[in-house]
């Protein structure tokens, strides 16, 4: 196949904008940078036939143009460009998030990439557009039978656009310089407040890219009312009557949630009257089970309307017009940063420390673990060895990482590098060279507390566990250090592999070529490494299930017990109940475990049965479509198959892609090649 070379600012905004079938025309078209701004309704009716893309096409050009309106048209580049555009009229351009002085100091999120690595995701943009074309043919080829065939391959075609992205926890206690780091590594300077989450809230923060418009986002997710009636009932009952007795951490953290919600009427309230709706009159949503958007065009403006619902302990001028805080509500917070390329297939999580007696954010909390590829655990420096917090963090959440989990790799970040306190050498150099020194220190120390912990290394190997030993501070201000000696562009260089390792590109080349495999297996009557893919699929997350049920089995053992203690009223009420819990433990502790241990194998028989099950239904089926089926009722494609399938040159980074690309330079046209093949390697 031969492609024209294409403006890259067209390409790249067409890529952003999800838009990607688009390039293939607006190539054959010349639609520049220059035709670009110039198209009018006519030209683009003619352009995009299709009504849906052309709306879309229309919104993202006017934000575009509206965004010109207040830039330079010089500077206008609004993307976090991970790779700078090889187009010489744009060398000047800058990031939009430098021009609002929102990302660290001009500094780039990610090294620059060599000129290959640019060509590569300019390849990549292309292979995308021509096998997303490929598959709207094979679509148009489908007979509109009304048959089982021919609905599961349409779907699987349509479900192709659907992307999975990579998760990245961050554990850490409050003050360990979670949200600096996370500010820091994505470019974003004012995104998440510093010391934004007390260690004992339950609040969720993820940050992911906003590939659909320039706006910084905010979706706030609340736990429904039933669940938060429940939870009243509990934060009432383990106060009691109690006054005289000591306040513990449980209590403190109670006190806490009802007076920033309620301010002090929560005290002469019963929980049914706190349900009242002029508690809730700022957040419908809460009562609506809906989420809430909001939406700023700086990440401060975004960070500071976000206060109440993420329990912060921002600066004093930040929160002085905050009347009600709404935290105590809140399950999740996704921030959407606009453009980010190194969030375009990732998503960082900002994980609290551990599970919520709330069922619906204990639940959440452990999907979102079992579901990281990476964790980061975070501590300061001085003391990441020691502190106990870091590894309880890491050993509580091993069993759901690993057993049945997806994580590959974990990264214990060692923050505040440059903080020396007193030291008797103040000169740049010396400094730089205690900061060194103290890092290599650190991470010695750390590795060897890693290999102590022998529960953990049983899931997680040496090689998968890596220390780093970062500043922020520096990385923004380049005061005594170089900013790869702060380790931020590592961490960033990691994202972007993250980003490369599971690409749009690569998820979609091996879905349709598994796709298209699939169509013609089944119109020569041949066969499906499809059913393994399937049974793989259920098996890893039938796992997670398996792995959790021990713990699962323990809770609806205590259930009762539980259910007894709510029963209990008057003085004294925190005591009896702790003793009635007691009292059950101590005589069902003997089956109780026993009890467990059986329902995780009654799970494991379940799961052989029901592989069996599918083994045999899908065989079936696969016979029963092959006789049933009239040959003409499925296309052949053949053709489009070998279109991916043919022998290839040298492979251009086999990472990116599920295949491999080739290309050659000559007299001014790029030569392409795709092989949509397996790709090697691969975690989870």
């Amino acid at each position: 196949m031969l492609f024209l070379i294409m403006d890259d600012f067209v390409l790249n905004k067409l890529t952003q904008w999800d838009l990607s079938e688009l390039i293939q025309t607006f190539k054959e078209q010349h639609i520049d940078k220059e035709a670009l701004y110039e198209l009018d309704n006519q030209t683009i009716a003619e352009l995009i036939p299709i009504v849906g893309t052309r709306l879309k096409f229309k919104k993202r050009l006017k934000l575009l143009l509206e965004e010109q309106n207040t830039t330079d048209p010089e500077t206008s580049e609004s993307s976090v460009q991970v790779c700078p555009s090889t187009n010489k009229t744009n060398d000047k351009g800058k990031r939009r998030s430098d021009l609002q002085g929102e990302s660290s100091q001009g500094q780039s999120p990610a090294r620059k990439r060599p000129r290959e690595d640019i060509q590569g995701s300019y390849m990549e943009a292309v292979i995308l557009s021509d096998v997303k074309n490929i598959m709207r043919c094979v679509h148009q080829k489908l007979p509109n039978q009304d048959d089982k065939l021919n609905k599961f391959l349409k779907n699987n075609i349509t479900n192709l656009e659907t992307d999975k992205r990579e998760v990245v926890g961050v554990f850490g206690r409050t003050g360990a310089g979670k949200s600096s780091l996370i500010n820091a590594v994505i470019g974003v300077k004012d995104l998440l407040p510093s010391g934004s989450l007390i260690a004992c809230t339950s609040v969720m923060i993820k940050v992911e890219a906003n590939m659909r418009n320039p706006k910084y986002e905010a979706e706030i997710e609340f736990i429904t009312k039933e669940e938060w009636k429940e939870e009243l009932w509990t934060l009432f009952n383990f106060l009691g009557d109690n006054d005289d007795q000591e306040k513990d951490e449980d209590d403190q953290d109670s006190v806490a949630k009802l007076s920033v919600l309620y301010g002090d009427e929560w005290k002469n309230k019963s929980p049914e009257n706190l349900m009242d709706k002029k508690y809730f009159r700022e957040i419908p949503e809460f009562l609506n089970s809906k989420i809430k958007i909001l939406t700023s065009d700086t990440a401060k403006e975004l960070s500071a309307k976000c206060v109440k619902y993420t329990r912060s302990e921002s600066k004093e001028e930040d929160a002085k017009d905050v009347k009600r805080w709404y935290w105590p509500l809140v399950k999740c917070v996704t921030f959407r940063v606009p453009n980010n390329r190194l969030l375009q297939h990732v998503t960082l999580v900002d994980l609290p420390g551990n599970g919520d007696r709330n069922k619906s954010r204990d639940r959440m909390w452990k999907k979102v673990v079992g579901s990281c590829s990476t964790v980061w655990i975070v501590a300061e420096i001085n003391r990441a060895a020691a502190e106990k917090e870091p590894w309880e963090i890491l050993k509580e959440s091993c069993s759901l990482m690993g057993n049945g989990g997806e994580c590959r790799q974990i990264h214990f970040i060692c923050t505040k590098s440059d903080s020396l306190g007193g030291s008797d050498d103040q000169s740049a150099a010396g400094v730089r060279a205690q900061i060194l020194k103290r890092n290599e220190q650190a991470k010695r120390k750390v590795n060897a507390e890693f290999s102590k912990l022998k529960d953990v290394k049983k899931q997680f190997s040496e090689e998968c566990f890596k220390v780093f030993t970062v500043s922020s501070d520096e990385f923004m201000t380049k005061k005594r250090l170089d900013p790869d000696e702060t380790e931020i562009p590592e961490l960033q260089e990691f994202l972007q592999e993250l980003n490369e390792w599971h690409s749009e590109t690569f998820n979609y080349v091996s879905g349709a070529r598994g796709i298209l495999s699939l169509i013609q297996g089944a119109s020569s009557i041949e066969g499906e490494e499809k059913m393994k893919t399937k049974l793989n699929k259920l098996i890893r997350e039938r796992k997670k299930t398996v792995y959790s049920s021990l713990t699962t089995t323990i809770e609806e053992t205590m259930k009762e017990c539980y259910d007894k203690a709510k029963e209990i009223r008057g003085d004294g009420s925190l005591k009896n109940m702790r003793e009635t819990i007691e009292m059950h433990v101590h005589g069902s502790k003997d089956v109780m475990f026993a009890q467990a241990k059986d329902a995780m194998m009654k799970q494991l028989r379940k799961l052989m049965l029901e592989i069996l099950e599918k083994l045999e239904s899908t065989m079936q089926e696969s016979i029963d479509l092959s006789l049933k089926t009239d040959g003409v009722s499925i296309p052949d494609v053949s053709v489009e198959l070998e279109m991916g399938a043919r022998p290839r040159g040298r492979p251009y980074h086999s990472r990116h892609l599920g295949g491999k690309v080739s290309y050659s330079k000559k007299g001014g046209v790029i030569s392409g090649r795709l092989n949509m093949g397996e790709r090697e390697g691969g975690g989870g």
